[in-house]
This record gives structure tokens, sequence and C-alpha cells, in this order.
């Protein structure tokens, strides 16, 4: 008897998540001898421990398309982070119950580190539960910190949109300077890894731009030296500023001092941080911006390589799958810079969960505040090509789900 696939969505949403939803279920509706019907969880893996399962086989093959042109996750997601085994084994058990009331051998989780380590727990359980799940993890994280693969879909649609705003905002401070403005603050994503920051780095060499990067310790007096360096030389500075922007004691600059549900420190505010150290010590006008959801929301400004892997990515675990493979994560494998040619790879989940891929130190220039040759090389075919969502009446034309709900066969379970 052919079994159902779960899919889920996990972490913040990006702006081609659901390119690697179309991805999964395009490819599963043309595997029907072998996958029946594929499930979504609704806000993600809380809709499996709920049974709010969603029946994507009621979406039409239209609107499946339409995803891989619409931003966030058309399902829902979560952040919910379920604890180690030992802790609270109920909740994997729970897991494993609700995929055999509904005959379910395939679960796609797609995600960042977090649910690597949830997958790569829910394929050891259900094989010592006696109902093996062949669980595949697709790689989404804007962060681009996912180990094994080359970059992970969500961050170069980011890093596109960061180097054309940091590019336009800066021909905007330009015209003002010499009357106004001379700094603008531009705060990106990045908790531990400075790969988003990195991004505005890509500007053309005429526009001063310093950025702060997750990797580097702020030495306030080494900033501030060149950011007055640059004002005094172009006029005005424009700064790009990573969220995980940290002091010397290890203190982020935007801590607020709470937590999300995974144990992160909740993080935004190094904008203003930083514009107040500049106008304190220099005395420069600025004005200051979080690019926050703008960043990764963006679908009218995707990066066409993006849009192209992610999809690649959901379609490529419908086949591991299918293949016999399981506990794994399919990945990009670049093979060449210019022209940018890449493959799909794989990694082995228990070499990927909990792991993060920090920048390389030869990416970051020496003086710690820019990127360098070999940091351009990598990021640039990143954000190659446009693909933009078709239009309607002067806006994208973005599909919404019908979100059909499975009836459901067991207890209510709490979480």
């Amino acid at each position: 008897m052919k079994k159902n696939a779960f899919y889920a969505q996990s972490g913040g949403v990006t702006a081609v998540i659901n390119a690697s939803a179309s991805g999964v279920i395009e490819t599963a509706r043309k595997h029907s001898d072998k996958i029946g019907t594929v499930y979504a969880g609704e806000n993600g893996i809380i809709g499996a421990l709920t049974e709010n399962l969603i029946d994507t086989s009621v979406e039409t093959d239209a609107d499946i398309a339409a995803l891989t042109h619409t931003p966030s996750g058309a399902f829902g997601s979560c952040r919910y982070k379920m604890k180690s085994l030992e802790a609270n084994r109920a909740e994997y058990e729970r897991l494993i119950e609700v995929f055999k009331a509904h005959n379910i051998g395939y679960f796609f989780y797609n995600g960042g580190g977090d649910s690597a380590d949830t997958c790569l727990k829910v394929s050891q359980l259900s094989e010592s539960m006696g109902y093996p799940i062949q669980a595949i993890h697709i790689p989404k994280t804007v962060d681009n910190d996912l180990p094994v693969t080359d970059n992970c879909p969500g961050f170069g649609s980011v890093a596109k949109y960061i180097a054309v705003s940091t590019m336009e905002a800066s021909f905007d401070v330009a015209s003002m300077a010499a009357t106004s403005t001379k700094i603008f603050v531009l705060e990106v994503m990045g908790r531990h890894a400075g790969w988003i920051a990195a991004a505005g780095g890509l500007v053309d060499s005429s526009i001063p731009v310093v950025i702060l990067f997750p990797e580097i310790d702020f030495n306030e007096e080494k900033f501030l030296e060149k950011v007055d360096m640059n004002v005094k030389e172009f006029g005005y500075c424009t700064i790009v500023v990573s969220e995980g922007t940290k002091w010397p004691d290890g203190k982020f600059l935007a801590e607020q001092g709470t937590r999300d549900d995974f144990g992160h420190a909740q993080l935004g505010g190094a904008a203003p941080v930083v514009a107040n150290i500049v106008k304190k010590a220099l005395g420069y006008k600025f004005h200051w911006a979080v690019a926050d959801y703008l960043q990764r929301s963006a679908r009218h400004l995707a990066s066409h390589s993006d849009v192209e892997q992610a999809y690649a990515l959901g379609k490529a675990a419908v086949e591991m799958a299918l293949d016999g493979k399981n506990s794994i994560m399919p990945s990009i494998v670049r093979l060449s810079n210019n022209p940018y040619k890449w493959e799909i790879g794989y990694g082995e989940l228990k070499d990927i969960a909990n792991v993060e891929k920090m920048m390389p130190e030869n990416y970051i220039s020496e003086d710690g505040f820019s990127i360098t040759k070999s940091c351009r090389e990598y990021l640039l075919p990143l954000i190659e090509g446009e693909n933009y969502p078709p239009y309607n009446n002067g806006l994208p034309d973005y599909v919404v789900m019908q979100k059909s709900k499975v009836k459901k066969k067991l207890p209510p379970f709490e979480v």
C-alpha cells in the first residue's frame, strides 16, 4: 500500500520557501503511483502534533505552480523547538502516532538547523517504534548558516534585496549630504553569521559602506575612525549592521533581554544604537532603518537562482525519498563561479543538525568593515537574475491556499 507524505514549513519564512513546497507537491503528484496524498502541517510541526493536517490534493495544479512566485509560508510556519527525546519523548511519539493514523511514510521538513535536528530525531525514533518514516530535511534559512550546502534557499533573495537597498539608499543620502543627512544605517538579519550584512558590500566601490559583522567584535574607536574618514572623503557614509553584532564582552548591541521559543535572544535595535554612537561622537545627522520582514518577504525582488534552487531542492527531496534515502538533506553543490554552475547533492542529517556555518575569515576584509574579492565571487552568482511575479492591478498576483483540513482520528494533544 502506497504511503502518504507530510510536508511542513519551519521558522522564519522567506521569499522562496513556497517554491520548495511547490517542488515537493508537484513532484509527488508526478509519482502518484508511489505517493498518495501530500498533507501539509498547519503552522508547521505544530500542525502534526495537533493533527491539523491540510489536504493539498484539494489545491489546483495552477495554484500549486503559483506557489513558486508567492512569498512567505503558504501553509503557516512556526517557531517551535521540540526538546530532546529524553526531555519530551511524548511529543515525538505523538508525531509517529499521527503519521501512523494517516498512513504517512514520508516526512519533508522545510527549515533551518533546529528543524534538521527534529527531522533526525523523528527518523531515529520511528525506527525504534516499528513504524519507519523516511525523514528528509529541505534547507531554508535567510541566515545562510546551514553546513554541507553551498548556500540556503532564501538567502540569495535577501542578499539581493539588501544589496539593492544599500545601493538605492546610498544614492538618496549622497544627494542630500551637503545640507542634511550624512549617515544612513541599515540593520539586517543575521544572529551569528554575517552573510546578509556582507551583501551590503556588493555595491560599487564608489559608495562608502561600512559593514558590522557578528563575527567581528564591535570596536567603537576603529568604527568611528572609519565612518569619519568616509564622510570626509565622500561626504556621507552608509552603515550595514547585522542584528547579531556584539560588544567585546559578547553582549549583542541589539539585545532586548527577552528570548524566543528556540531560546535565542530577541534581537532588534542595533541600528539606532549605532546611529546614536555616531551622532554622539561625530555629530553627524543620521537616518536609520530596519529591513526586518521586508528583506525576507520581498518576492518582487527575488534572485532567479534562489527561486530555481528552492524548487529544485523540494523536487530532489521527493526523488531522494523515492530512491530510499532517509535522514538526509538535499544540498546545492557549486561547480563554478563564472559562469555559475551548480548541481544537487546531499548530506547526512547527523552532520547538519545543530551545526552553524559561519562566514570564512577570508571573506571579511582585514580592517573588519568590508568583504573581500573571494566573498564577492561567492555572493554575486546568488543574486543573479530576476524572477518577477505576475502582476495584477499594479500589485504582485500571489496565491492563497484553500487549506482544506483532514478529519482528525486521534484524541486532542496540547502543545
